[in-house]
């Protein structure tokens, strides 16, 4: 793309007070503004708040929405329609009206929520109304200066990669500028827009209440949590949530219920960091409290400190949580006799192998996708469309969690019902969440996972990632740290090769390269959300130090193996 001549192009057609901001941009600003265009994939666009072509504004999100509804209207699904939620970032809820309205101009009719709803509400309302697609307008965790435009299809999972890239056709069609744009009053008063709220909520804990065993929650409700939403759109649903469990001993942090997309009171809003927790674990500590709880802005994750021994919080990674959750959601339904034969745990590729020894004991099967909660919605159409397996759980390590199937994504309220639930199962027997994590390394050994992110931001940052992916998918590596590689995956050509045996992967296409370990197991991919090149890294040990070991050296050798 020539950024000079799109740039020159912008001058002319936007606004006066946008011609103003465009005019006040240097060379760099201007060339990161409009090098590229903001890339929509299959979890929709995500970027800055700023103008241009790669940035996230009234253009950009315009000219979405119009590939969107004329997707809608190729396939003549007008008057099914399409949800739209949004949650506490700068300029969500004006996006999420700008996209009505540019719906409304096409005749599509659209169910807009009143007000803030995390992604659980718009997944499953997209469900309850029986929509054709729907539209949740967040950046999830990204920092504050970010926002985004996913789009979800008809099932409730985020689009799947052949309506996205039919609409990404179409979107590429289309100019930034002279976009229809319905009056939002009339288009009410016709019925082309109808704003929803309290109905679908009703609706969405009717679903998920049975998922609840109020047996084992009445044993401990008054185990002590402090929740925080980070100024996100989890407060009023997890609040209520909590309140139906009938748990007694939930502490709102009041200086964090409010919405608020500059999220002033946390450098990132992110659960997965246990300085989002920070003010949360302050005042688990002066209620001397159990458990601390946070969801992220669109509330789709939630994260988790536990108070030691010590009286100290301690922060659990997501592949902990999830298998703690896991350990005790399977032992639960066991013990009811509601454990199907059939039953699967999904997972995805990058998330702890711990999964596959606790399913397994379970007589459940673990069945791996690719990253991205969308694969595990695809997973939950098949067993539904088929019969073949019954769903259990499903997670992926980045602290993303679905117990039922009333969502086909990541869903923050029903995570934090269940990890109060598991807690309070615990707690019967005496034990904290931590206690309940050392039972299932004894049971199943210790597995230990890591996470490394190198931050790539611009240009030159896009170069980098993909010059260090293609230089590795080229590279024969045959350890890494102590551990021999047993064998590489390579997602992008689908291909797995076992010492120079090769077999052909079912899974999708994918920049993505995953090491097989004698006792473990790395992979290498590039964020789809953020400028990062991701490396993870999981380890099975005999002990705890002995785990600790080997992750430290096979953190050590990617480091260098990877080289930045």
């Amino acid at each position: 793309m020539d950024y000079v001549k799109e740039y020159e192009l912008w001058l002319e057609k936007v606004n006066e007070a946008d011609r103003q901001e465009l005019l006040a941009l240097d060379e760099k600003e201007k060339k990161e503004s409009f090098y590229t265009s903001l890339e929509f994939g299959t979890a929709g666009m995500r970027g800055i708040l700023r103008l241009g072509t790669n940035g996230m504004n009234d253009y950009t999100v315009g000219r979405a929405t119009v590939g969107l509804a004329k997707y809608v209207v190729s396939c003549n699904k007008q008057s099914e329609g399409v949800v739209i939620s949004y949650d506490s970032r700068i300029k969500s809820a004006e996006f999420a009206r700008l996209t009505a309205c540019i719906l409304a101009a096409f005749g599509v009719t659209s169910y807009l929520y009143d007000e803030l709803r995390p992604v659980p509400l718009l997944s499953f309302g997209v469900r309850h109304y029986k929509a054709f697609a729907g539209v949740m307008i967040t950046a999830s965790h990204n920092p504050k200066e970010y926002n985004g435009y996913k789009v979800y299809g008809e099932d409730g999972a985020q689009l799947s990669l052949e309506p996205a890239a039919a609409m990404l056709e179409l979107i590429n069609k289309e100019s930034y500028f002279d976009i229809p744009v319905a009056d939002f009053e009339a288009s009410c008063k016709e019925g082309t827009i109808k704003v929803v709220g309290k109905e679908l909520d009703d609706a969405y804990f009717d679903a998920v209440m049975p998922l609840m065993d109020m047996k084992v929650i009445n044993a401990c409700a008054d185990l002590k949590i402090v929740y925080t939403p980070i100024h996100g759109s989890g407060c009023k649903p997890v609040c209520r949530a909590f309140e139906l469990m009938g748990l007694k001993g939930v502490h709102l942090l009041e200086s964090q219920r409010d919405p608020d997309g500059y999220f002033s009171t946390v450098k990132s809003p992110n659960p997965e960091n246990i300085e989002a927790l920070t003010l949360a674990i302050e005042k688990a500590r002066e209620i001397n409290a159990d458990l601390v709880i946070g969801t992220d802005p669109d509330c789709d994750r939630m994260g988790v400190a536990v108070r030691n021994k010590q009286g100290e919080y301690v922060a659990l990674t997501g592949n902990q949580t999830g298998c703690i959750m896991l350990e005790s959601l399977l032992a639960t339904m066991k013990a009811n006799g509601s454990l199907p034969q059939n039953g699967a745990v999904i997972k995805t590729i990058v998330t702890s192998e711990l999964v596959r020894a606790i399913a397994s004991a379970y007589g459940a099967q673990t069945v791996e996708v690719l990253t991205g909660f969308k694969f595990i919605g695809e997973k939950i159409k098949q067993y539904e469309e088929t019969g073949s397996n019954t769903y259990l759980f499903g997670f992926e390590e980045s602290y993303g969690y679905l117990l039922g199937t009333h969502a086909r994504d990541k869903d923050g309220v029903i995570a934090s019902m269940l990890l109060a639930q598991t807690a309070c199962r615990l707690a019967a027997e005496g034990k904290t969440l931590l206690d309940g994590l050392e039972d299932i390394y004894e049971k199943y050994g210790c597995y230990l996972e890591k996470t490394i992110s190198f931050t790539l931001s611009g240009i030159e940052g896009m170069q980098k990632i993909k010059d260090t992916m293609d230089r590795l998918a080229k590279q024969s590596i045959e350890s890494i740290g102590e551990q021999r590689v047993v064998a590489m995956r390579n997602y992008n050509t689908k291909e797995r090769n076992e010492g120079g045996k090769i077999t052909v992967m079912d899974l999708p296409k994918s920049n993505v390269l995953y090491y097989e370990l004698e006792n473990g197991w790395a992979c290498v991919r590039p964020s789809g959300t953020e400028p990062k090149l991701k490396v993870y890294i999981g380890v099975k040990g005999a002990c705890i130090s002995c785990a600790k070991k080997a992750l430290a050296d096979a953190e050590a050798a990617l480091n260098e193996i990877v080289g930045l």
